[in-house]
């Protein structure tokens, strides 16, 4: 556990730096592209347009219940979630394997790789959350006090990709080809997240497999929060078991990411 609270620690204290990096990586990305960081903005818009049209207009009637909002908000509030949660796992399980070469020589703490990996897809983020909050307030949705556990949701997803992405990090300069396995599986998770269809309506044999991605915790959560549907406490059991699993990947990670650091460059 020690090694975990220091794992924990360094991100603090290396917060300021974290932030920094994010930012020149995003500008370094895009700027050979004419719409620079626009394109943080519309992909997501791409991909929330065709699943619209798929999910929205083609499949109508497989939708199942969107919480008495117009389909395409709701559909809006679900990826917004998961564009994000797909971006950072997919990057940040090669983030060590990528940076590794460039610092090995330098006194840098390579476990704040993953932070700046989500930290650098939160512009695109926080801009999509807007739009989303656009949708809602155009559709006579407006704040109520349950929008309070944002912060706690928010809090959920932060801890659960550092978690996850300082485990898969470390895994892909073990075992390169998990960076592919996590591609895979990230395709198939995206059917069982429930960012485009409902699981309302469907067997409970089903929803509980659905229950089992804890993606489906957070994208569910934060429909909650702006549709003020539910308080994250009134489903103890899947908070228990997302918490569960994200400590689990948070401990795992930091201790393996801890033995194996100063041997990363061997490995790649």
């Amino acid at each position: 556990m020690k090694v975990t609270f220091r794992t924990i620690r360094d991100q603090f204290t290396h917060l300021g730096m974290i932030f920094r990096i994010a930012r020149y990586e995003d500008r370094a990305s895009y700027q050979s592209h004419y719409l620079g960081l626009l394109w943080e903005i519309i992909n997501p818009l791409i991909q929330v347009g065709t699943y619209y049209l798929i999910f929205g207009v083609a499949l109508k009637g497989s939708r199942g219940d969107s919480g008495g909002v117009p389909f395409f908000v709701w559909l809006v509030l679900g990826m917004v979630t998961w564009l994000f949660i797909s971006q950072v796992i997919t990057r940040g399980s090669k983030v060590i394997v990528n940076k590794v070469q460039l610092v090995s020589k330098m006194k840098f703490p390579l476990n704040i790789l993953p932070s700046i990996n989500i930290a650098s897809g939160l512009t695109g983020y926080v801009v999509m959350l807007a739009v989303a909050l656009v949708l809602l307030f155009n559709k006579g949705v407006f704040p109520t006090v349950m929008w309070i556990q944002f912060i706690y949701y928010f809090i959920c997803m932060m801890v659960f990709l550092y978690a996850l992405t300082l485990f898969t990090s470390t895994l892909t300069v073990l075992f390169r080809d998990m960076q592919f396995i996590i591609q895979s599986v990230m395709r198939l998770l995206f059917y069982v997240s429930g960012a485009i269809w409902s699981i309302d309506r469907m067997p409970e044999t089903i929803q509980n497999v659905f229950k089992l991605n804890p993606m489906l915790y957070l994208v569910d959560g934060f429909r909650d929060v702006f549709l003020s549907r539910a308080w994250f406490w009134e489903s103890p059991a899947l908070g228990i078991y997302f918490w569960a699993i994200t400590l689990f990947l948070l401990v795992a990670g930091s201790v393996l990411h801890d033995k194996f650091k100063e041997n990363f460059i061997d490995y790649v």
